[in-house]
């Protein structure tokens, strides 16, 4: 604690503010994920602003991987997913200040995986995916986060994919990356308060699916990822949101990973698990504002891969 040599003032009450620790309360949850073989329900959280492992917060309504998730400031949505037999429609709710179980919210117009989401403090958004194992989409769903029920139509991907890796800012949202054929390099943007087509934004740094997206209200963070080859990648892209144009190298995780989830409140991002060409429970971090490799922040409870990640401080929220 500061030492004020026993005089208390304004001045005194400024400095302790400066210099006394500050606890972020911003929550980061991961939702459900697979390894391959077996899909799970688990629900963990961490404190974005605190580095350390991730505590049980509860279980999904139904275990699954490759879904997507995005929040409010108080209520976090998972949809979409793989069970290891069947993709799904299923989207549930939590509130993220507290712990339990997640609650049935609607459901997504078909049943697909490897969707993306991103969202602002009101309006959530889905986009791309797969119907099972066969048909990519292009569509885009959203919904009103405060409330429940099923999706409504938003507009339609520029470039049709599967598992795009979403951020976003206020006003504006990108997904990142996916597969159709191979995977893309195309970034794609959308007015998240409107509704209607995305607009191409520029290219990432490498042509990549099963990224993590994360963001302050300024700059976007892309994680990892696998090539068209099958390749798994260390590469971290940042773009800034409000403008167009090409994405910038950032730096590499602590090792090279697909089926990326990630999150973040305004000053750190944070990916969680993933496939190193094994299942993993590794949390890397990265200040956003500045570049640089990743750092170890933690380990998830379970290790998994393609889980859904979203948190209450994110950049979409300021």
């Amino acid at each position: 604690m500061p030492n004020f040599n026993g005089v208390w003032s304004l001045t005194t009450q400024l400095q302790y503010d400066a210099d006394w620790p500050k606890f972020d309360p911003t929550r980061g949850v991961f939702a459900g994920g697979d390894d391959g073989s077996n899909a799970f329900n688990t629900i963990d959280y961490i404190h974005i602003g605190t580095k350390g492992n991730a505590s049980d917060f509860g279980d999904l309504t139904v275990a699954r991987g490759r879904n997507a998730g995005f929040a409010s400031t108080t209520r976090g949505v998972f949809g979409g997913g793989w069970d290891t037999g069947n993709a799904l429609n299923t989207i549930d709710y939590i509130t993220i200040a507290s712990t339990g179980n997640a609650q049935d919210f609607g459901d997504l117009s078909s049943i697909e995986q490897y969707v993306g989401g991103l969202s602002n403090s009101t309006r959530g958004v889905f986009g791309g995916g797969m119907e099972n194992f066969s048909n990519i989409r292009n569509v885009m769903e959203y919904v009103t986060i405060g409330s429940t029920g099923n999706v409504t139509d938003f507009g339609d991907l520029a470039a049709t994919t599967a598992n795009p890796a979403g951020l976003a800012s206020s006003t504006r949202g990108v997904f990142g990356g996916g597969q159709t054929s191979g995977t893309i390099n195309v970034m794609q943007y959308i007015t998240i308060g409107s509704t209607g087509n995305a607009s191409d934004f520029g290219d990432m740094t490498v042509a990549l699916g099963q990224r993590g997206g994360a963001s302050s209200s300024v700059r976007g963070i892309y994680f990892g990822g696998r090539t068209g080859g099958g390749s798994v990648s260390d590469v971290i892209d940042y773009i800034t949101i409000a403008s167009t144009g090409d994405a910038t190298d950032f730096g590499n995780l602590t090792a090279a990973t697909r089926e990326v989830t990630a999150t973040s409140n305004l000053t750190t991002a944070v990916r969680g698990g993933g496939n190193t060409g094994s299942y993993v429970n590794v949390i890397d971090s990265v200040i956003i504002n500045t570049t640089g490799d990743a750092s170890d922040f933690g380990d998830l409870t379970v290790a998994r891969s393609a889980s859904a990640a979203t948190s209450n401080g994110h950049g979409g929220l300021a």
